[in-house]
Protein backbone atom coordinates (compact mmCIF):
# COMPACT_ATOMS: atom_id res chain seq x y z
CA UNK A 1 0.00 0.00 0.00
CA UNK A 2 2.53 2.23 1.05
CA UNK A 3 4.65 2.63 -2.04
CA UNK A 4 1.71 3.14 -4.57
CA UNK A 5 1.68 6.78 -2.43
CA UNK A 6 2.99 9.57 -4.36
CA UNK A 7 3.42 13.34 -2.63
CA UNK A 8 2.12 16.19 -4.44
CA UNK A 9 2.05 20.14 -4.06
CA UNK A 10 -0.48 21.79 -5.41
CA UNK A 11 0.48 26.07 -6.18
CA UNK A 12 -2.43 28.39 -6.33
CA UNK A 13 -2.85 31.66 -8.06
CA UNK A 14 -6.34 33.75 -8.96
CA UNK A 15 -6.66 36.83 -10.73
CA UNK A 16 -10.15 39.29 -10.86
CA UNK A 17 -11.29 37.95 -7.20
CA UNK A 18 -13.91 40.29 -5.99
CA UNK A 19 -13.52 42.95 -3.96
CA UNK A 20 -15.31 42.50 -0.42
CA UNK A 21 -13.49 45.11 1.79
CA UNK A 22 -14.61 49.16 1.31
CA UNK A 23 -11.95 51.24 -0.19
CA UNK A 24 -9.37 48.74 -0.53
CA UNK A 25 -9.00 44.81 -2.09
CA UNK A 26 -9.34 41.93 -0.72
CA UNK A 27 -7.20 40.03 1.81
CA UNK A 28 -7.51 36.39 0.08
CA UNK A 29 -6.29 33.46 1.31
CA UNK A 30 -7.07 29.94 -0.37
CA UNK A 31 -8.08 26.68 1.53
CA UNK A 32 -8.26 23.23 0.11
CA UNK A 33 -10.54 20.40 1.35
CA UNK A 34 -11.24 16.45 0.68
CA UNK A 35 -14.63 15.25 0.12
CA UNK A 36 -14.78 12.15 2.50
CA UNK A 37 -17.56 10.75 1.96
CA UNK A 38 -21.73 12.04 1.63
CA UNK A 39 -21.25 16.11 2.15
CA UNK A 40 -18.54 15.77 4.48
CA UNK A 41 -15.03 17.97 3.35
CA UNK A 42 -12.11 17.50 5.17
CA UNK A 43 -9.64 20.70 5.52
CA UNK A 44 -6.46 19.15 4.00
CA UNK A 45 -4.11 23.03 3.96
CA UNK A 46 -4.81 26.62 3.61
CA UNK A 47 -1.93 29.04 1.46
CA UNK A 48 -1.11 32.20 3.65
CA UNK A 49 -3.17 35.12 3.73
CA UNK A 50 -2.24 38.06 1.24
CA UNK A 51 -3.18 41.86 1.69
CA UNK A 52 -4.84 44.24 -0.52
CA UNK A 53 -4.97 41.83 -3.58
CA UNK A 54 -6.97 41.06 -6.38
CA UNK A 55 -4.78 38.64 -8.60
CA UNK A 56 -2.47 36.57 -5.74
CA UNK A 57 -0.19 34.69 -6.34
CA UNK A 58 0.19 32.48 -2.81
CA UNK A 59 3.94 30.97 -2.25
CA UNK A 60 2.52 28.67 0.95
CA UNK A 61 1.96 25.60 -1.11
CA UNK A 62 -0.87 22.98 -0.49
CA UNK A 63 0.39 19.45 -0.11
CA UNK A 64 -1.74 16.29 -0.14
CA UNK A 65 -1.33 12.68 -1.10
CA UNK A 66 -2.09 10.98 -4.64
CA UNK A 67 -3.98 8.17 -3.76
CA UNK A 68 -4.25 6.56 -7.48
CA UNK A 69 -7.06 3.58 -6.76
CA UNK A 70 -10.00 6.50 -5.30
CA UNK A 71 -11.35 8.93 -6.61
CA UNK A 72 -9.96 12.23 -4.82
CA UNK A 73 -13.02 15.18 -4.76
CA UNK A 74 -11.42 18.73 -3.72
CA UNK A 75 -12.59 21.89 -3.12
CA UNK A 76 -10.86 24.83 -3.31
CA UNK A 77 -12.37 28.15 -1.55
CA UNK A 78 -11.08 31.22 -1.62
CA UNK A 79 -12.19 33.76 1.47
CA UNK A 80 -11.20 37.09 2.01
CA UNK A 81 -9.86 36.84 5.97
CA UNK A 82 -10.48 40.09 7.83
CA UNK A 83 -10.03 38.99 11.47
CA UNK A 84 -7.48 36.71 13.25
CA UNK A 85 -10.02 33.62 13.85
CA UNK A 86 -9.11 30.15 11.80
CA UNK A 87 -12.78 29.58 11.12
CA UNK A 88 -13.81 30.58 8.07
CA UNK A 89 -17.81 31.08 9.38
CA UNK A 90 -16.99 34.45 9.88
CA UNK A 91 -15.27 35.43 6.83
CA UNK A 92 -16.47 36.74 2.84
CA UNK A 93 -16.17 33.36 0.61
CA UNK A 94 -14.26 35.00 -2.85
CA UNK A 95 -15.67 31.69 -4.91
CA UNK A 96 -14.19 28.21 -5.10
CA UNK A 97 -14.05 25.39 -7.21
CA UNK A 98 -14.03 21.94 -7.31
CA UNK A 99 -12.00 18.94 -9.08
CA UNK A 100 -10.67 16.20 -8.99
CA UNK A 101 -7.07 15.33 -8.04
CA UNK A 102 -6.54 13.34 -11.04
CA UNK A 103 -7.97 16.10 -13.37
CA UNK A 104 -5.10 18.50 -12.15
CA UNK A 105 -2.58 15.58 -11.94
CA UNK A 106 -3.84 14.92 -15.87
CA UNK A 107 -3.37 18.21 -17.30
CA UNK A 108 -0.53 19.79 -14.55
CA UNK A 109 -1.69 23.58 -15.13
CA UNK A 110 -5.04 24.09 -15.03
CA UNK A 111 -7.64 27.26 -14.89
CA UNK A 112 -10.98 27.54 -13.79
CA UNK A 113 -13.97 30.40 -13.76
CA UNK A 114 -14.52 30.77 -9.39
CA UNK A 115 -18.02 30.03 -8.72
CA UNK A 116 -19.98 31.57 -5.74
CA UNK A 117 -22.49 28.27 -5.66
CA UNK A 118 -22.72 26.16 -8.43
CA UNK A 119 -23.91 28.18 -11.77
CA UNK A 120 -23.37 31.65 -10.47
CA UNK A 121 -19.73 32.98 -11.01
CA UNK A 122 -17.80 34.75 -8.91
CA UNK A 123 -17.38 38.07 -11.50
CA UNK A 124 -14.86 37.55 -13.79
CA UNK A 125 -12.32 35.53 -10.77
CA UNK A 126 -10.32 32.25 -12.21
CA UNK A 127 -8.38 29.64 -10.07
CA UNK A 128 -5.22 28.44 -11.52
CA UNK A 129 -3.80 25.17 -10.34
CA UNK A 130 -0.76 23.67 -11.03
CA UNK A 131 0.46 20.19 -9.97
CA UNK A 132 4.29 18.78 -9.16
CA UNK A 133 5.05 15.27 -7.90
CA UNK A 134 7.00 15.69 -4.69
CA UNK A 135 10.34 12.87 -5.40
CA UNK A 136 12.86 14.24 -3.95
CA UNK A 137 13.30 14.45 0.30
CA UNK A 138 15.71 16.96 0.62
CA UNK A 139 15.09 20.27 1.84
CA UNK A 140 17.32 23.04 2.14
CA UNK A 141 17.90 25.52 4.92
CA UNK A 142 18.55 29.17 4.38
CA UNK A 143 18.98 32.11 7.26
CA UNK A 144 19.69 35.89 5.30
CA UNK A 145 20.05 39.30 6.57
CA UNK A 146 20.73 42.36 4.49
CA UNK A 147 22.30 45.52 5.09
CA UNK A 148 21.99 49.43 4.14
CA UNK A 149 18.94 49.04 2.07
CA UNK A 150 17.77 52.10 0.56
CA UNK A 151 15.16 53.92 1.73
CA UNK A 152 11.65 54.20 0.27
CA UNK A 153 9.44 55.39 3.14
CA UNK A 154 9.12 59.31 3.38
CA UNK A 155 8.27 58.84 6.93
CA UNK A 156 10.64 55.89 9.10
CA UNK A 157 13.09 53.09 7.14
CA UNK A 158 11.83 50.92 5.01
CA UNK A 159 10.14 47.51 5.66
CA UNK A 160 11.93 45.17 3.63
CA UNK A 161 11.12 41.02 2.74
CA UNK A 162 12.06 38.71 -0.02
CA UNK A 163 10.79 36.71 -2.58
CA UNK A 164 12.33 33.91 -3.94
CA UNK A 165 11.61 32.55 -7.60
CA UNK A 166 13.02 29.57 -9.44
CA UNK A 167 13.09 29.83 -13.43
CA UNK A 168 10.32 27.40 -15.38
CA UNK A 169 11.86 25.10 -17.96
CA UNK A 170 9.44 27.77 -19.93
CA UNK A 171 11.76 30.28 -18.61
CA UNK A 172 8.75 32.44 -16.94
CA UNK A 173 10.02 33.41 -12.95
CA UNK A 174 7.63 31.07 -10.53
CA UNK A 175 7.12 32.04 -6.54
CA UNK A 176 8.62 29.36 -4.36
CA UNK A 177 9.08 31.54 -1.16
CA UNK A 178 8.31 34.71 0.55
CA UNK A 179 10.05 35.82 3.81
CA UNK A 180 8.26 37.76 6.94
CA UNK A 181 8.70 41.80 6.64
CA UNK A 182 11.08 43.14 8.92
CA UNK A 183 9.74 46.29 10.10
CA UNK A 184 11.40 49.88 9.75
CA UNK A 185 14.85 48.38 9.65
CA UNK A 186 17.53 48.44 6.53
CA UNK A 187 20.07 46.06 7.68
CA UNK A 188 17.14 43.31 8.74
CA UNK A 189 17.66 39.39 9.67
CA UNK A 190 15.26 37.28 8.46
CA UNK A 191 14.09 34.13 10.35
CA UNK A 192 15.51 31.13 9.09
CA UNK A 193 13.83 29.08 7.09
CA UNK A 194 13.18 25.30 5.19
CA UNK A 195 11.75 24.35 1.74
CA UNK A 196 11.59 21.27 0.05
CA UNK A 197 14.79 21.12 -2.70
CA UNK A 198 11.76 20.39 -5.40
CA UNK A 199 9.97 23.37 -4.74
CA UNK A 200 12.91 25.63 -4.46
CA UNK A 201 14.77 24.85 -7.09
CA UNK A 202 13.07 21.88 -8.80
CA UNK A 203 16.30 19.71 -7.07
CA UNK A 204 18.60 21.27 -9.71
CA UNK A 205 21.60 23.10 -7.72
CA UNK A 206 22.67 25.03 -11.15
CA UNK A 207 19.23 26.11 -11.75
CA UNK A 208 18.78 29.51 -12.22
CA UNK A 209 16.88 31.59 -8.75
CA UNK A 210 15.83 35.35 -8.59
CA UNK A 211 15.74 37.12 -5.44
CA UNK A 212 13.89 40.37 -5.33
CA UNK A 213 13.92 42.40 -2.17
CA UNK A 214 10.86 44.61 -1.16
CA UNK A 215 9.48 47.31 0.91
CA UNK A 216 6.10 46.33 2.27
CA UNK A 217 3.18 48.56 1.79
CA UNK A 218 -0.08 47.75 3.65
CA UNK A 219 -1.92 48.88 0.68
CA UNK A 220 -0.48 46.14 -1.24
CA UNK A 221 1.82 48.32 -3.63
CA UNK A 222 4.98 47.01 -2.79
CA UNK A 223 8.66 49.34 -3.93
CA UNK A 224 11.10 46.69 -5.09
CA UNK A 225 14.52 47.80 -3.77
CA UNK A 226 16.45 45.71 -5.32
CA UNK A 227 17.36 42.13 -7.14
CA UNK A 228 19.95 39.29 -7.53
CA UNK A 229 20.15 36.27 -9.26
CA UNK A 230 21.66 33.17 -8.14
CA UNK A 231 21.64 29.15 -8.01
CA UNK A 232 21.67 26.72 -4.86
CA UNK A 233 25.47 25.81 -6.19
CA UNK A 234 26.06 29.53 -5.12
CA UNK A 235 24.19 29.69 -2.28
CA UNK A 236 25.71 26.86 -0.99
CA UNK A 237 28.93 28.66 -0.50
CA UNK A 238 27.80 29.49 2.90
CA UNK A 239 27.55 26.01 4.26
CA UNK A 240 30.80 26.30 6.25
CA UNK A 241 30.17 29.25 8.19
CA UNK A 242 31.67 31.94 5.33
CA UNK A 243 28.77 34.08 4.37
CA UNK A 244 27.88 34.89 0.83
CA UNK A 245 27.10 38.48 -0.05
CA UNK A 246 24.93 39.63 -3.33
CA UNK A 247 24.56 42.97 -4.48
CA UNK A 248 20.82 43.98 -4.43
CA UNK A 249 20.22 45.72 -7.91
CA UNK A 250 17.77 47.88 -8.90
CA UNK A 251 17.45 47.94 -12.61
CA UNK A 252 16.29 51.31 -12.93
CA UNK A 253 18.91 53.10 -11.05
CA UNK A 254 21.48 50.98 -12.22
CA UNK A 255 20.19 52.58 -16.04
CA UNK A 256 20.32 56.47 -14.66
CA UNK A 257 23.15 56.32 -12.59
CA UNK A 258 26.26 56.19 -13.93
CA UNK A 259 28.30 54.97 -10.47
CA UNK A 260 25.42 53.28 -9.22
CA UNK A 261 27.10 50.12 -6.94
CA UNK A 262 23.61 48.63 -5.42
CA UNK A 263 20.54 49.43 -3.35
CA UNK A 264 22.11 47.44 -0.37
CA UNK A 265 23.45 43.94 0.01
CA UNK A 266 21.54 41.04 0.17
CA UNK A 267 23.59 38.19 2.46
CA UNK A 268 23.47 34.68 2.84
CA UNK A 269 24.70 33.54 6.14
CA UNK A 270 24.22 29.47 6.38
CA UNK A 271 22.76 27.06 3.68
CA UNK A 272 22.46 23.96 4.49
CA UNK A 273 20.66 20.39 2.90
CA UNK A 274 19.19 18.10 5.07
CA UNK A 275 16.81 14.94 4.17
CA UNK A 276 13.18 15.46 5.34
CA UNK A 277 12.01 11.89 6.31
CA UNK A 278 8.27 11.70 5.78
CA UNK A 279 5.55 9.63 7.79
CA UNK A 280 5.86 6.27 5.54
CA UNK A 281 10.01 6.36 5.90
CA UNK A 282 9.29 5.91 9.65
CA UNK A 283 6.53 3.29 9.18
CA UNK A 284 8.59 1.37 6.32
CA UNK A 285 11.10 1.53 8.48
CA UNK A 286 9.49 -0.31 11.18
CA UNK A 287 8.51 2.24 13.34
CA UNK A 288 5.64 0.66 15.74
CA UNK A 289 2.77 2.57 16.26
CA UNK A 290 1.27 1.96 19.86
CA UNK A 291 -2.60 2.29 20.08
CA UNK A 292 -4.07 2.55 23.56
CA UNK A 293 -7.94 3.39 24.25
CA UNK A 294 -9.63 5.33 27.28
CA UNK A 295 -13.25 4.99 27.69
CA UNK A 296 -15.65 7.33 29.67
CA UNK A 297 -17.94 5.43 32.28
CA UNK A 298 -19.06 8.83 33.84
CA UNK A 299 -22.57 9.56 35.06
CA UNK A 300 -23.16 12.20 32.90
CA UNK A 301 -23.20 9.60 30.03
CA UNK A 302 -26.75 8.42 31.76
CA UNK A 303 -27.65 5.18 33.30
CA UNK A 304 -26.64 2.67 30.65
CA UNK A 305 -29.95 0.32 30.87
CA UNK A 306 -31.77 3.69 29.65
CA UNK A 307 -32.17 3.91 25.80
CA UNK A 308 -31.23 7.85 26.51
CA UNK A 309 -27.76 6.72 27.57
CA UNK A 310 -24.38 7.10 25.74
CA UNK A 311 -23.77 3.54 26.86
CA UNK A 312 -27.04 1.97 26.27
CA UNK A 313 -26.20 -0.88 23.33
CA UNK A 314 -28.99 -1.13 20.36
CA UNK A 315 -30.53 -4.50 19.11
CA UNK A 316 -27.22 -4.98 16.97
CA UNK A 317 -24.98 -4.54 19.89
CA UNK A 318 -23.60 -0.87 18.58
CA UNK A 319 -23.77 2.91 20.29
CA UNK A 320 -21.94 5.76 19.09
CA UNK A 321 -18.64 4.43 21.68
CA UNK A 322 -18.55 1.10 19.88
CA UNK A 323 -18.43 3.03 16.20
CA UNK A 324 -16.22 5.61 17.06
CA UNK A 325 -14.01 2.57 18.25
CA UNK A 326 -14.26 0.55 15.12
CA UNK A 327 -13.67 3.07 12.91
CA UNK A 328 -10.56 4.77 14.45
CA UNK A 329 -9.33 1.33 15.21
CA UNK A 330 -9.50 -0.36 11.88
CA UNK A 331 -7.21 2.30 10.41
CA UNK A 332 -4.54 2.57 13.22
CA UNK A 333 -4.68 -1.86 13.86
CA UNK A 334 -2.24 -2.04 10.39
CA UNK A 335 0.30 -0.33 11.67
CA UNK A 336 0.75 -2.37 15.17
CA UNK A 337 2.16 -5.81 14.56
CA UNK A 338 0.81 -7.27 17.64
CA UNK A 339 -2.89 -6.17 17.79
CA UNK A 340 -2.59 -6.28 21.47
CA UNK A 341 -4.36 -2.72 22.70
CA UNK A 342 -4.06 -1.72 26.15
CA UNK A 343 -8.05 -0.53 26.78
CA UNK A 344 -9.02 1.67 29.86
CA UNK A 345 -12.06 2.94 31.57
CA UNK A 346 -12.15 6.21 33.39
CA UNK A 347 -14.89 7.64 35.84
CA UNK A 348 -16.50 4.19 37.33
CA UNK A 349 -16.98 1.89 40.38
CA UNK A 350 -15.99 -1.20 40.13
CA UNK A 351 -16.61 -4.12 41.31
CA UNK A 352 -16.59 -5.95 43.97
CA UNK A 353 -17.27 -3.20 46.67
CA UNK A 354 -17.95 -0.12 44.53
CA UNK A 355 -16.26 2.20 46.83
CA UNK A 356 -14.19 5.01 45.48
CA UNK A 357 -14.48 6.26 41.41
CA UNK A 358 -11.39 5.01 39.67
CA UNK A 359 -9.96 7.62 37.22
CA UNK A 360 -8.02 4.77 34.97
CA UNK A 361 -9.14 1.26 35.25
CA UNK A 362 -8.24 -1.72 32.46
CA UNK A 363 -11.06 -2.84 30.90
CA UNK A 364 -10.72 -6.44 31.02
CA UNK A 365 -10.73 -6.18 35.14
CA UNK A 366 -6.44 -7.33 34.75
CA UNK A 367 -4.32 -4.55 35.33
CA UNK A 368 -1.38 -6.55 35.28
CA UNK A 369 -2.28 -7.56 31.68
CA UNK A 370 -4.54 -4.96 30.46
CA UNK A 371 -4.21 -5.79 26.36
CA UNK A 372 -7.00 -6.98 24.53
CA UNK A 373 -6.51 -8.60 21.03
CA UNK A 374 -7.19 -6.58 17.82
CA UNK A 375 -10.43 -3.97 18.33
CA UNK A 376 -12.58 -6.99 18.36
CA UNK A 377 -11.03 -7.66 22.15
CA UNK A 378 -11.33 -4.52 23.43
CA UNK A 379 -15.36 -3.84 21.51
CA UNK A 380 -15.79 -7.47 23.69
CA UNK A 381 -13.77 -6.08 26.86
CA UNK A 382 -15.96 -3.03 26.61
CA UNK A 383 -19.65 -5.35 26.33
CA UNK A 384 -18.15 -7.25 29.50
CA UNK A 385 -17.61 -4.76 31.46
CA UNK A 386 -20.12 -2.39 30.60
CA UNK A 387 -23.42 -3.87 33.44
CA UNK A 388 -20.61 -4.45 36.05
CA UNK A 389 -19.92 -0.88 36.12
CA UNK A 390 -21.65 1.92 38.47
CA UNK A 391 -21.08 5.31 36.03
CA UNK A 392 -19.49 7.64 38.63
CA UNK A 393 -17.35 11.10 38.62
CA UNK A 394 -15.52 13.29 38.31
CA UNK A 395 -14.32 13.11 34.46
CA UNK A 396 -10.27 13.18 34.72
CA UNK A 397 -8.65 12.53 31.68
CA UNK A 398 -5.16 13.22 33.27
CA UNK A 399 -5.12 10.35 34.93
CA UNK A 400 -5.04 8.13 32.25
CA UNK A 401 -3.08 10.44 29.82
CA UNK A 402 -0.17 10.56 32.50
CA UNK A 403 -0.39 6.55 32.24
CA UNK A 404 0.54 6.30 28.37
CA UNK A 405 2.90 9.55 28.62
CA UNK A 406 4.96 7.16 31.73
CA UNK A 407 5.33 4.70 28.80
CA UNK A 408 5.97 6.71 25.73
CA UNK A 409 8.94 8.20 28.39
CA UNK A 410 10.35 4.91 28.60
CA UNK A 411 10.30 4.69 25.05
CA UNK A 412 12.28 7.87 24.03
CA UNK A 413 14.90 6.74 26.52
CA UNK A 414 16.22 4.56 23.87
CA UNK A 415 17.10 7.20 21.60
CA UNK A 416 15.62 5.77 18.28
CA UNK A 417 12.41 6.20 16.16
CA UNK A 418 10.81 2.36 16.72
CA UNK A 419 8.06 3.03 18.68
CA UNK A 420 5.26 6.31 18.99
CA UNK A 421 1.98 5.91 21.04
CA UNK A 422 -1.99 6.86 20.19
CA UNK A 423 -4.09 7.57 22.62
CA UNK A 424 -7.80 7.13 21.76
CA UNK A 425 -10.12 8.81 24.31
CA UNK A 426 -13.83 8.46 23.68
CA UNK A 427 -15.78 10.92 26.26
CA UNK A 428 -19.00 13.15 26.36
CA UNK A 429 -17.21 15.76 27.06
CA UNK A 430 -17.96 17.01 30.55
CA UNK A 431 -14.02 17.41 31.67
CA UNK A 432 -13.22 18.41 35.30
CA UNK A 433 -9.51 18.11 35.99
CA UNK A 434 -9.00 20.91 32.46
CA UNK A 435 -6.26 22.55 34.32
CA UNK A 436 -4.09 19.22 35.23
CA UNK A 437 -4.88 17.83 31.86
CA UNK A 438 -3.72 20.58 30.34
CA UNK A 439 -0.11 20.26 32.15
CA UNK A 440 -0.44 16.66 31.11
CA UNK A 441 -0.47 17.48 27.57
CA UNK A 442 1.84 19.96 27.66
CA UNK A 443 3.85 17.82 29.31
CA UNK A 444 3.37 14.91 26.88
CA UNK A 445 3.97 17.29 23.61
CA UNK A 446 7.70 16.31 24.60
CA UNK A 447 6.80 12.54 24.14
CA UNK A 448 6.09 10.20 21.15
CA UNK A 449 2.52 10.26 22.06
CA UNK A 450 -0.68 11.99 19.66
CA UNK A 451 -4.01 11.69 21.73
CA UNK A 452 -7.18 11.98 19.49
CA UNK A 453 -10.43 13.03 21.70
CA UNK A 454 -13.59 11.96 20.04
CA UNK A 455 -17.09 13.23 21.39
CA UNK A 456 -19.75 11.55 21.99
CA UNK A 457 -23.48 12.87 22.21
CA UNK A 458 -24.66 16.10 21.93
CA UNK A 459 -22.71 18.37 24.10
CA UNK A 460 -20.93 21.39 23.78
CA UNK A 461 -17.31 20.60 23.36
CA UNK A 462 -16.07 23.90 24.44
CA UNK A 463 -13.49 22.65 26.68
CA UNK A 464 -12.37 19.81 24.06
CA UNK A 465 -12.07 22.61 21.57
CA UNK A 466 -9.88 24.00 23.73
CA UNK A 467 -7.63 21.06 24.22
CA UNK A 468 -7.02 20.66 20.54
CA UNK A 469 -5.38 24.54 20.37
CA UNK A 470 -5.58 24.75 16.76
CA UNK A 471 -7.31 28.25 17.17
CA UNK A 472 -4.18 29.21 19.52
CA UNK A 473 -1.51 27.74 21.26
CA UNK A 474 -2.40 25.30 24.26
CA UNK A 475 -0.55 26.34 27.23
CA UNK A 476 -0.13 25.03 31.15
CA UNK A 477 -1.00 26.30 34.19
CA UNK A 478 2.25 28.09 34.62
CA UNK A 479 2.56 29.37 30.70
CA UNK A 480 4.70 26.66 29.18
CA UNK A 481 3.59 26.22 25.37
CA UNK A 482 3.09 23.33 23.66
CA UNK A 483 6.25 21.72 22.42
CA UNK A 484 4.24 20.16 19.45
CA UNK A 485 0.27 20.19 18.86
CA UNK A 486 -0.51 16.47 19.79
CA UNK A 487 -4.38 16.57 20.03
CA UNK A 488 -6.92 16.17 17.39
CA UNK A 489 -10.60 16.56 18.99
CA UNK A 490 -13.54 15.93 16.67
CA UNK A 491 -17.38 15.52 17.26
CA UNK A 492 -19.08 12.08 16.49
CA UNK A 493 -22.04 13.54 15.57
CA UNK A 494 -20.62 15.07 12.56
CA UNK A 495 -20.08 11.51 10.93
CA UNK A 496 -23.19 9.95 12.34
CA UNK A 497 -24.35 10.10 8.44
CA UNK A 498 -21.22 9.41 6.92
CA UNK A 499 -19.07 6.46 5.68
CA UNK A 500 -17.73 4.34 8.37
CA UNK A 501 -13.89 5.30 7.19
CA UNK A 502 -14.57 9.34 6.97
CA UNK A 503 -14.51 9.57 10.88
CA UNK A 504 -10.73 7.88 10.78
CA UNK A 505 -9.79 9.97 7.76
CA UNK A 506 -10.92 13.08 9.71
CA UNK A 507 -9.47 12.12 13.10
CA UNK A 508 -6.05 10.80 12.26
CA UNK A 509 -5.62 12.98 9.25
CA UNK A 510 -2.71 15.01 11.97
CA UNK A 511 -1.21 11.90 13.32
CA UNK A 512 1.83 11.07 10.62
CA UNK A 513 2.86 14.92 10.93
CA UNK A 514 2.62 14.77 14.84
CA UNK A 515 5.11 11.41 14.04
CA UNK A 516 7.42 13.35 12.06
CA UNK A 517 7.73 16.21 13.87
CA UNK A 518 8.36 14.21 17.16
CA UNK A 519 11.38 12.37 15.84
CA UNK A 520 12.73 15.46 13.97
CA UNK A 521 12.57 17.54 16.80
CA UNK A 522 14.75 14.62 18.50
CA UNK A 523 16.99 14.75 15.38
CA UNK A 524 16.16 10.61 15.19
CA UNK A 525 16.57 8.96 11.58
CA UNK A 526 13.81 6.22 10.31
CA UNK A 527 14.96 2.69 12.05
CA UNK A 528 16.27 0.88 8.51
CA UNK A 529 14.56 -2.68 8.10
CA UNK A 530 15.94 -5.29 9.63
CA UNK A 531 17.45 -7.07 7.28
CA UNK A 532 15.16 -9.71 6.20
CA UNK A 533 16.32 -13.05 7.81
CA UNK A 534 17.98 -16.09 5.67
CA UNK A 535 15.58 -17.81 4.34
Amino acid sequence: MADCITKIELTVACTDLLDKDVGSKSDPLCVLLQNSGGDTWTELGRTERLKNTSSPSFSQRLRLDYHFETVQNLKLGVYDIDNSSSDLGDDDYLGGVELTLGQIVSSKTLTRPLQLKKGKPAGKGTITVTAEEMKDNRAIVLELEARKLDKKDTFGKSDPFLEFFKQGDDGKWQLVHRTEVVKNNLSPTWKKFTIPLQTFCSSDLERALKVDCSDYDSDGSHDLIGSFTTKVSELQKAEHGSPVEFDCVHPEKQKKKKNYKNSGVVVVKSCKLMTQHSFLDYVMGGCQINFTVGIDFTGSNGDPRSPQSLHYMSADGLNQYVSALWSVGQVVQDYDTDKLFPAFGFGAKLPPDYQAAHHEFALNFNPSNPFCQGIQGIVEAYRMALPQLKLSGPTNFSPIISHVASIASTAAQTNNASQYFVLLILTDGEITDFDQTKDAIVRASRLPLSIIIVGVGPADFKAMELLDGDDGVLRSTVGEAVARDIVQFVPFRQFKDAPASALAQSVLAEVPNQLVSYFKMRGLEPPKQQTAAKS
